[in-house]
Parts: structure tokens; sequence; C-alpha cells
């Protein structure tokens, strides 16, 4: 019977190019997995720079493996008879390893798998509620949707996210989350939709997301100790269309923060402890020409100081509001304080000559009376 395994010399007979043997010792090439490139440093397990150095432990050897592993070499001793299919046990052997060898290169691009107690569905990964105090240490590498939601997380990795290209969502609300570290979002160009609500926020930094450049919805509302907004907090976001800054502790922001966001159409102000002092009038004047195509709930927005204007609302306030900032001043304003601080002088002077006169008076009466009793 024909073996189904043409011998090298019988293929290159028939004109074709014989396979090269197998290396046991190595990885086989595999293509990409998910159908996008997976970064060389995170195809070995390695989720992020902090976890590059973690590596597998070599499984130990079994006893009469070869120095490649698998498979061992075989046993000393006549082979079966010529022509009783020697050559058809090697292939149907070699069979089920091959496909193993493969299904496990493929894990390993793939990226790891579910976390524990985690829920994996497709491309989503969902870890909410789950009493987490730190992020799962690694995801499947094709991670679209992740979850980590009402946890109590408090920090996350420097470049957790560098090796998860296909992220898309990220659902980081009601955490114990104070801060980001810088170069979070550095391989995250696909993320389009942040949620960091319900989160102790203080301060929203400089290019806090200047990698996550195609972000579409950024959510920080529910942060109540959220005090400032930096000038460059949103630099890079030029995609964004919805805002979400409602129940804080702003009092003010920046107009700088906000004009780099040329596809605003949503924003989000209620609930925060407004002061609609002078320095407010600019950003009213910005929120009142962009409240035509950017929808926007400027109309809950309420002041809270000054008392004259405590409780309206933003929008309620105009120009005649901001009176008192732009005071200018005319020349018969100017003519009409040099004549009333010229009559103050004179009367300062007379009223210095008449307290003088009176001090005069009174010692000599003082010195007659003194006089009269001796």
């Amino acid at each position: 019977m024909a073996s189904p395994c043409p011998s090298p010399s019988q293929a290159a007979k028939d004109g074709q190019t014989p396979a090269p043997p197998l290396p046991w010792g190595r990885q086989t090439p595999v293509p990409p997995a998910g159908g996008f490139e997976v970064p060389p440093e995170c195809r070995q397990g390695a989720r992020s720079p902090t976890l590059l150095a973690r590596s597998p432990a070599p499984l130990p050897k079994a006893a009469g493996s070869t120095a490649g592993g698998w498979p061992p070499p075989p046993r000393e001793g006549p082979g079966p008879p010529a022509g009783t299919g020697s050559r058809r046990r090697p292939a149907m052997l070699l069979g089920p390893w091959l496909v193993a060898a493969a299904a496990a290169a493929v894990a390993a691009g793939a990226g790891a798998g579910c976390p524990v107690l985690c829920t994996c569905r497709g491309q989503a990964v969902d870890c909410s509620g789950q009493r987490l105090f730190s992020v799962p240490p690694e995801l499947p590498l094709d991670t679209g949707n992740l979850s980590l939601a009402h946890n109590r997380i408090a920090s996350i990795p420097p470049g957790y996210l560098a090796c998860y290209g296909q992220l898309r969502a990220l659902d980081l609300r009601n955490n114990s989350l104070a801060a980001l570290p810088a170069g979070l979002f550095l391989g995250a160009r696909r993320l389009a939709h942040l949620d960091l609500s319900y989160n102790n926020f203080s301060l929203v930094a400089a290019d806090m997301f200047l990698e996550a450049s195609g972000l579409l919805r950024l959510d920080l509302s529910h942060n109540p100790g959220l005090r400032r907004v930096h000038p460059q907090a949103f630099r890079g976001l030029a995609q964004l269309r919805e805002l979400d800054l409602s129940y804080g502790g702003l009092s003010a922001i920046s107009l700088d923060a906000l004009e780099g966001l040329p596809g605003l159409v949503g924003l989000r102000l209620g609930g925060n402890p407004w002061v609609c002092g002078c320095a407010m009038e600019p950003f009213l004047k910005w929120l009142r020409g962009r409240i035509q195509r950017c929808a926007s709930d400027s109309q809950t927005a309420e002041c809270r100081a000054p008392p004259e204007v405590a409780g309206a609302p933003l929008l309620s306030l105009t120009e005649e509001s901001f009176q008192a900032c732009h005071l200018t001043l005319t020349l018969d304003d100017y003519l009409f304080i040099a004549f009333v601080g010229f009559v103050v002088s004179i009367a300062s002077v007379a009223t210095n000559f008449l307290l003088g006169i009176t001090a005069n008076c009174c010692h000599r009466w003082s010195k007659a009376s003194e006089d009269e009793d001796v």
C-alpha cells in the first residue's frame, strides 16, 4: 500500500518541494489571533510593561524526553515487518501533537483566558461588582469592552492598557480612583467610551487623556471632590462628542479647557456650586454661542454665589448681570472725582484749622482757671 506521506526523495521526483521537518523545540509561526496584529511583547503572557518580566515557568521534562521536549525518542528494538503500515504510524502519532501545538500557539497569541471572578462573552470582559481592590493582571488581548465598575480599585498600574489595542469601552465607575497614571491610554487608540463617574477625583490634570485621541464620550460626573479642571485637561480630544461634568465640586471652569473640543455636542454641568462672578462671564458667553448645537443641562445648572444671584440658572444671567465687571469712566466722571477730591481736601484743611483753634482756646481757658485758683 502506498504511503499517504511521500518521502522527501519521492516528493523531489514529483516536482514538489519537500516540507522541512518540524522543530519540536520551538513554536511555529501562527497567524495573528482575532484578525489584529499582536505586539511581540504581548505574546508570551505579558499584558503590560509592568508584567513583561513575568513568563510562565517551563514544564518539567518527562523521563526519557528529548532535549526539545515532546515527543520522546523511539525505543530501541526491531521494527514491524515491511509492508505493515510502518510509515503510517508516525503520521498518526504526530497528528494530535501537531493540533495541540497549534492550539497552544494560538492561545499564546490570543492572550490569557478569562480572569478569575470575571465573565467573558466574545470580546466583552465583565469584572463588575466583585469587590476587587486591584485590576486583573491579565486579560484576553482581543478585549473590546472592559467593565470594572462597582469595585474598590484605588489605582491602576502604569501601562496597563498597553497591549489592548482592541479596547473600545472602559467602565471604571463607582471605584476609589483619585488619579490616573501617565501613559495609561498609550496603547488604547480605539478607546471611544470612558466612564470615570462616582470616584474620588479632585483634579482633571493636564494631558490626562492625551493618548486617548479617539474618545467620543467621557463621563466624570458624581465626583464630589472635583474642584478644578486644568486648562489643558482635554487636549487632543478633537473627536469628543459628549462630556459629563455634573454633580461635582466645580465652582468655575477655564474656557481654555473647552475651546479645544470642536466636536462637542453634549455638555452636562448641573449639580455644581458655580460662583457666577466676573470670572464666569467668558464661559457663559461661550456657552450661549454653543447652545444651539450643544445639548446642555445648563438650565438646571445654578449659581451658588454671590448671594444676589444665588439659585439663578446659568443662562438666566445676561450682560447686565456683569455690568459692574466692565465699569468705564468718562471725562465727566473723572472731573467729578477730581472735584470731590478737592472739596474733601478743603474740608479736611478747614476741619484741622477749627480743631487747632479749639485746642488753643481750651489751653488758654485751662491756664486762666489755674491762675484764678492761685
